[in-house]
C-alpha cells in the first residue's frame, strides 16, 4: 500500500501550493496539483509555475535539479499529465525503471482514475456510459480534440454525486475515463450538453462569464479525485492509492 505523506522529509523543489500524497517503498509518488500550476514547462520560464520549480527534460520525460539551499540534487519522472486547469491527482517515479513500469500500465488501462467535475446543468438519466470516437490534433502547438469526425474510441462512466441548488445551475459528476484521450471528459461532457464549468476551450463561454462574476473564481472545475492500481515490482506485487480532496471552491459552487 502506498505509505502516508507526512512520513518522508521533503526533498523535491515542489511548486506553488503542490503537496505530497503519498509515497510508496519503491518511490513511486503522488501529489495534489493545484488548478493553474503546470504538470511540467513549456517554455523557459514556466518553472515557477510548474508541478516542480526545476528543469523539465522532455524527452526523458523527467524533472531534474542541481543541489541547492540544502536540497540534494534530484530526478523525478512525470507518469502522467493534468490540463494546467485541472487539479488534483498527478505521479511521479523517483526512478527511470520504475516509471517505465507504471507508464505500461497506463497504457495497458491498468490505472483506475477517478475525476470529479461541476457542469451546467443535470444529467439525464444520472448514471451513463459515454462512448465516442474522437479525433485529435495539434493547432499551433496546443491539442484540441473534437467529438465530430473521429475516429479514436473514448468511454467513460458518468454518475450524478449532487445537483447543486437550482440558483447555481450547476451539478456534481464523477467521471470515470476507461480510456485516456487528450482532453476526453471536457469534450464528452461538452458532446452531452453538460459543459465543464470555467473550460474556456470546450465550455460554454457566456456561462462562464456570469458564473466567474458569481463566484470569483475562473478556474476550471474538473478535478482528479483519485488514482489507483497494482503493479509488480523486484517479484513482488504492491498496490498503490491516492486521494485529493475536492476543493473548497466545488462545494461552495454547489450551494449557490
Amino acid at each position: 500500500m502506498s505509505e502516508a505523506a507526512a512520513s518522508p522529509a521533503v526533498c523535491w523543489p515542489l511548486g506553488p501550493d503542490v503537496r505530497l500524497l503519498a509515497r510508496d517503498a519503491n518511490g513511486l509518488l503522488a501529489f495534489a496539483k493545484p488548478a493553474g500550476v503546470l504538470s511540467h514547462p513549456n517554455v523557459p520560464g514556466d518553472e515557477v509555475r510548474s508541478l516542480l520549480r526545476a528543469r523539465y527534460a522532455i524527452e526523458q520525460e523527467c524533472y531534474e535539479w542541481p543541489e541547492a539551499e540544502g536540497l540534494p540534487a534530484g530526478r523525478l519522472w512525470l507518469l502522467n499529465r493534468l490540463d494546467s486547469g485541472t487539479s488534483g491527482v498527478i505521479l511521479a517515479a523517483e526512478g527511470a525503471e520504475l516509471a517505465a513500469e507504471i507508464k505500461a500500465q497506463f497504457r495497458r488501462k491498468q490505472v483506475r482514475k477517478v475525476y470529479q467535475a461541476l457542469v451546467f446543468g443535470v444529467p439525464r438519466p444520472p448514471l451513463q456510459l459515454w462512448k465516442d470516437l474522437l479525433s485529435v490534433e495539434k493547432r499551433g502547438g496546443m491539442i484540441r480534440s473534437s467529438a465530430r469526425g473521429g475516429q479514436i474510441p473514448a468511454e467513460s462512466q458518468m454518475n450524478l454525486v449532487r445537483a447543486g441548488r437550482a440558483a447555481s445551475g450547476v451539478s456534481l459528476v464523477r467521471l470515470e475515463p476507461r480510456t485516456g484521450r487528450s482532453h476526453q471528459l471536457r469534450v464528452q461532457c461538452a458532446r452531452r450538453g453538460l459543459p465543464i464549468v470555467g473550460d474556456q476551450t470546450y465550455g460554454d463561454f457566456a456561462r462562464n462569464r456570469e458564473f466567474a462574476r458569481a463566484a470569483g473564481t475562473r478556474r476550471m472545475f474538473l478535478h482528479s479525485l483519485e488514482t489507483q492500481f497494482a503493479y509488480e515490482w523486484a517479484g513482488t506485487r504492491h498496490t498503490f492509492s491516492a486521494r485529493a480532496p475536492l476543493p473548497a471552491e466545488f462545494e461552495q459552487a454547489l450551494a449557490g
